[in-house]
């Protein structure tokens, strides 16, 4: 995976030439920008393999910038792994909701990042060889080379995690997971969330599969499934 660009969003100069030393020394191409403007502008001229951004930029909310993202179809399926001077529960779960892959908290080891960078950019590239490219649940069409999904004919924007989460439940349908289950499926078994995250990232999709919300069932005291169906 090295050699793969990464673009580092953040704005203090010393974290920002910490990060570059450590991710070129290992091998990976560094793109930076300081402000949400100077992300837009890099984004436009290429798309790299990875987003380290900061969750608090002179000019937005790395929130809001992450949301914007995943809901624009030429950066949806870009992995971002959010820095944050705060890790609690609270903005760790915000920045999941909003399609961030992981977080690192400020200060940071640099083992710790480029171990999270690792994992993030090994989980996108480890699609299963059995996969379709395609996966039919009734009315449900999940594209998964292009990171698509389909409700009826009608596009639905996901952020990745909920993408991920309904691609797992789907692939077996009637199968009961555990929320830990789904955390260590989606993000790696040393993720460091609690599985209240799941629960958010379900509300968040059901209320994008709008009248078919039903599909994702809660089995209480256990997990969710998908609904068992015949393939279409």
């Amino acid at each position: 995976m090295a050699g793969e660009t990464i673009l580092v969003v953040e704005d203090d100069a010393d974290i920002l030439e910490l990060m570059q030393f450590q991710l070129e020394r290992e091998g990976y191409r560094v793109r930076l920008a300081r402000t949400v403007a100077e992300a837009r502008a890099a984004l436009a001229r290429a798309t790299p393999a990875l987003m380290l951004l900061d969750l608090m930029l002179p000019d937005g909310n790395g929130l809001d910038f992450c949301r914007a993202l995943h809901a624009a179809p030429a950066t949806q399926a870009l992995p971002v792994v959010m820095l944050t001077a705060r890790d609690d529960d609270t903005d760790v779960v915000a920045g999941l909701e909003v399609g961030a892959d992981d977080y690192v908290t400020k200060p940071f080891s640099p083992r710790i990042l480029l171990a999270r960078v690792r994992a993030v950019l090994r989980r996108r590239q480890a699609e299963p060889e059995d996969a379709a490219a395609l996966l039919v649940r009734g009315p449900v069409r999940i594209d998964r080379t292009h990171y698509g999904v389909h409700i009826e004919g009608r596009a639905v924007t996901l952020t990745l995690s909920e993408f991920r989460i309904l691609e797992l439940l789907a692939r077996r349908p009637g199968v009961v997971f555990s929320r830990y289950q789904i955390v260590d499926a989606v993000h790696g078994s040393d993720y460091p969330v609690t599985d209240r995250s799941v629960d958010v990232q379900i509300v968040g999709l059901r209320r994008k599969l709008g009248k078919h919300a039903g599909l994702v069932e809660t089995v209480r005291g256990v997990g969710y499934r998908f609904q068992e169906m015949e393939t279409a």
